[in-house]
């Protein structure tokens, strides 16, 4: 077995690039759809919403600065090579420092507190980040990542459903998770939802879900046509670009699942804004 060497700091490099990048440059999957909503709205004040929400992305990506003022929470799903060993450092810490160098360097807010109840001290440099990691074969390392704005992540949920619910227990709960949500969340939406697992696993999958592109579809056919009709369904709510109607409630709807127990029927929903930044890298 061949092991390959990597330094910490080309990780931290990498990383760091990484959350500058997706904080000034929307992904080409968001971007397409805003600019087909625009075309397609039959709202005055929808296509005025949307033509805003594209050029802000003009320019925060010709000036270098976040294209939300909530620059979020780094999320990094991790698959990591089983033959990689990590040279002057740990995987870990150079993760967090390149987070830690992208939101100092690039000037993007910190929003991270210290404790979640009693003392809720800034941080001050958005760390730590959430970090799930997976072993797998191989001598790469493919980061996904995100920054989650907490407008959005607020407006989230999870339910233990039982197997009797069946799919329409699903839909109605994905349903009722977006019409209380509202305008809140920053709409156009993106709906992230997990299925199966257990509790935590559900939540996990929504969270990864967000950040496929929406210009993709789950590769089970039944998902794929369940993610569309999910789609119609939502655009159907009227609460259009900010929340001031149309009909681009949401510009993408993904779904991730995984087994569960037989007595069991996970599900969880995990919304982002328009501002649904993403991007993946191999190292």
């Amino acid at each position: 077995m061949n092991i390959r060497k990597i330094n910490a700091a080309e990780i931290t490099e990498a990383v760091k690039k990484m959350f500058m990048d997706m904080n000034y440059y929307i992904g080409s999957d968001i971007l397409t759809a805003l600019n087909k909503a625009e075309q397609t709205e039959t709202s005055d004040t929808a296509k005025s919403v949307l033509a805003q929400l594209i050029e802000n992305h003009k320019i925060a990506s010709e000036e270098e600065v976040p294209i939300c003022q909530d620059t979020g929470m780094a999320v990094l799903f991790v698959e990591y090579g089983q033959n990689i060993v990590i040279e002057n450092g740990s995987f870990e810490e150079a993760v967090q420092e390149g987070v830690r160098r992208a939101y100092i360097d690039g000037y993007l807010r910190k929003s991270v507190v210290s404790d979640p109840v009693f003392d809720r001290i800034n941080t001050k440099d958005n760390t730590p980040a959430v970090i799930y990691t997976e072993i797998v074969p191989g001598d790469q390392i493919k980061i996904l990542g995100g920054c989650k704005g907490f407008g959005s992540e607020n407006m989230s949920a999870v339910k233990m459903l039982t197997p009797s619910a069946g799919i329409e227990g699903v839909k109605q709960f994905i349903y009722d998770t977006v019409k209380y949500a509202g305008p809140n969340p920053c709409p156009p939406i993106v709906v992230g939802i997990g299925i199966g697992g257990t509790f935590e696993k559900a939540a996990m999958l929504a969270k990864k879900a967000t950040l496929r592109p929406i210009d993709t579809d789950n590769s089970d056919e039944r998902y794929a046509a369940l993610e569309k009709k999910l789609l119609d369904g939502i655009n159907q709510m009227g609460y259009g670009p900010a929340g001031l109607g149309g009909k681009t409630t949401a510009i993408g709807v993904n779904i991730e699942t995984f087994p569960t127990h037989i007595a069991g029927m996970p599900v969880a929903v995990n919304i982002c804004c328009h501002a649904a930044r993403h991007k993946e890298i191999t190292i």
